[in-house]
């Protein structure tokens, strides 16, 4: 994933530009960049931040830059802001989103004169520069994006820095959220909204799918306007959202919480305690023990001042590491207890498995699983999510094709498992408890789910659960 925030400011907007950019930092662990333009021109700073935080990694940078427009980001793949050098002029250009068609794209440029791409150390071409290079196809920059999106398979929201102001477009499905900010002297626009409330913002406005706008010191204009078929990803309140999040006026620890609720309204198991796992599964956890009059408890406490989301790491080896050292136990909440536990997701199941092991070998008696959202059973087509280049690496599909007999599974047949009433889905929810050693498994009813949020169910995308588009 990734996450980006710009300024336009009657003053300078380094402070405000490097503090908005940092509260994206639950995004992504790999790179984090600014640039701003001022009177010396466009100056730009890209860091790699795995080791390091990016407040850390910036401070210097922070205090030698300055301008009054600029663009910043966090992201989990891709160094960037980039400096594009075109028949535009100069601009620099932060994207937040997922090809698909790559390859289709690059040969279509190259074909076209497209001269080359840099490389990065992954073998890919950087997705940022190949958004770049097909908005510079075109005559006009708002020309340039719409067309960029229009080739795009996935989704890309784009937020261009010029000497002129800011371009901000979120993707034509809406599906990741652009937001903009208003103070007395400046406007801000952001991927996460919470990111400008201590800095003095205000909520001006939520860009529509496919929206394009020019941000300026003094005003904010919309030069394309929005499209009325929107599809924003469920996910974000399930998982990626910061708790103090909030996406089409629902507040990600709302969502959770209420979520959470539903999920006990539909469960009868005994337990002594039900629990979170940190940290996207505690709202969901509060909720459920507030219906369900089980006792909310923090078994386990993750430590945070030096471990980094675990998910983050792309060796598997590594991944699994993270999960069991992060995890601190408190034994008192553990022994002889029969314990509710409630995770987000199960995606591939090993971090979990690991977890409910941590549980049994301090001396759990026994762990019920909770899963906030229906199992997954599509690899996501519009977030980086996960660098899973298969399906199979779903735990669900594993277990489909083992109950099946084949890996080839057609279409018709996964709508009878993504059915939480058919006996397929029993089955392959039965053999997903036996594999990972829950005591018992009870994911979360889509439907339930997605009333949570509040929104029109047409508005959200359920591709993972159940391959709508």
């Amino acid at each position: 994933m990734g996450g980006f925030f710009g300024v336009a400011s009657k003053t300078d907007c380094v402070f405000d530009l490097y503090f908005g950019t940092d509260y994206h930092s639950h995004l992504g662990t790999r790179r984090g960049g600014l640039a701003v333009y001022g009177e010396k021109g466009f100056e730009r700073a890209i860091h790699n931040i795995e080791n390091s935080p990016f407040r850390t990694k910036f401070e210097k940078d922070m205090k030698d830059m300055e301008g009054y427009l600029g663009i910043g980001c966090i992201s989990d793949y891709e160094p960037q802001p980039l400096l594009i050098r075109s028949h535009h002029g100069t601009y620099a250009i932060s994207t937040v989103g997922k090809i698909n068609n790559t390859d289709k794209l690059e040969n279509m440029l190259f074909n076209n004169g497209h001269a080359h791409f840099q490389e990065m150390s992954t073998g890919e071409i950087n997705a940022t520069e190949l958004v770049a290079s097909l908005i510079n196809q075109k005559e006009n920059l708002i020309e340039g994006i719409q067309y960029a999106q229009s080739l795009i398979e996935g989704s890309m929201c784009i937020l261009l820095l010029t000497p002129k102001g800011l371009y901000a477009a979120r993707d034509p499905k809406g599906r990741l959220p652009v937001v903009i900010g208003q103070k007395e002297d400046a406007y801000c626009v952001t991927f996460e909204s919470f990111s400008y409330a201590n800095l003095g913002y205000e909520d001006y406005k939520e860009l529509g799918p496919g929206e394009i706008v020019v941000i300026t010191p003094n005003e904010v204009r919309t030069l394309v306007q929005p499209g009325t078929d929107m599809k924003i990803c469920t996910f974000l309140w399930v998982y990626y959202g910061y708790p103090a999040s909030s996406y089409e006026g629902m507040s990600v620890e709302l969502m959770r919480y209420n979520c959470g609720m539903k999920m006990a309204e539909r469960d009868d198991v005994e337990a002594d305690i039900v629990a979170g796992v940190p940290d996207s599964g505690i709202a969901h956890a509060v909720g459920y023990s507030v219906k369900s009059g089980i006792p909310f408890a923090r078994p386990f406490i993750k430590y945070t001042p030096t471990w980094s989301r675990s998910f983050m790491p792309t060796i598997q080896t590594k991944r699994n590491m993270i999960a069991k050292m992060k995890m601190l136990s408190i034994p008192q909440l553990i022994k002889d207890k029969r314990l509710l536990l409630i995770d987000d997701s199960i995606v591939r199941g090993t971090q979990l498995r690991e977890t409910v092991d941590y549980l049994y070998q301090r001396g759990a008696k026994e762990v019920h699983i909770r899963p906030a959202c229906p199992p997954l059973l599509y690899s996501c087509d519009y977030l980086n999510f996960s660098r899973s280049t298969s399906s199979m690496d779903l735990i669900t599909r594993r277990k489909i094709a083992e109950l099946e007999g084949r890996e080839e599974i057609t279409e018709e047949l996964l709508q009878e498992y993504a059915d939480p009433d058919s006996p397929k889905y029993e089955a392959m929810v039965e053999e997903i408890r036996k594999e990972l050693n829950f005591t018992s498994l009870k994911f979360s009813r889509l439907d339930d789910m997605l009333d949570s949020t509040g929104l029109e169910r047409c508005k959200l995308c359920t591709y993972c659960w159940n391959g709508k588009r």
